[in-house]
């Protein structure tokens, strides 16, 4: 069965059941490995990708889910806020092993995109279900507030 995905922007045609996890198709069938995979259950946020521009887990959302929706991966977010983002990233070097950081980026724009001046109260609440396995989530709060500087 044909699926057509909206992925950055640009439509894909996929050949996949309709069943398919949403980040297989990102990776598998749209070579895009920016987007990983973690627990498989939704619960490490290695895999958050947006969806008509709210944070999802990919690795439980069947591409059924998906179609006709816009999907934003790590390789297509520019919003002011991801831009803002990325920079406090690299400016504060949050990454250590960098394996769930894609996820953390996408969480984090999708927090200030909503949220322009967040409170360390509400970065935890909407960075919680993302796990960073080297612990450097005082960086990536440090990361977020500075965004939240540069954009306001």
């Amino acid at each position: 069965m044909s699926v057509t995905l909206n992925v950055n922007g640009v439509d894909h045609t996929i050949d996949a059941t309709p069943d398919t996890p949403l980040l297989w198709a990102i990776r598998d069938y749209l070579n895009m490995t920016g987007t990983k995979f973690g627990c498989g259950m939704a619960m490490c946020g290695a895999c958050t990708v947006h969806m008509d521009g709210s944070p999802i887990r990919s690795c439980s959302t069947p591409i059924q889910m998906a179609e006709g929706k816009k999907i934003t991966t790590i390789e297509g977010v520019e919003s002011p806020a991801a831009v803002a983002v990325k920079e406090a990233w690299t400016e504060i070097q949050v990454p250590q092993c960098g394996y769930c950081q894609s996820g953390q980026v996408m969480s984090a724009v999708a927090l200030l995109e909503g949220n322009p001046n967040p409170s360390d109260e509400e970065i935890d609440a909407a960075m919680s279900g993302n796990i960073c396995r080297c612990a450097t989530y005082v960086r990536i709060r440090s990361a977020i507030k500075s965004a939240a500087k540069q954009l306001g």
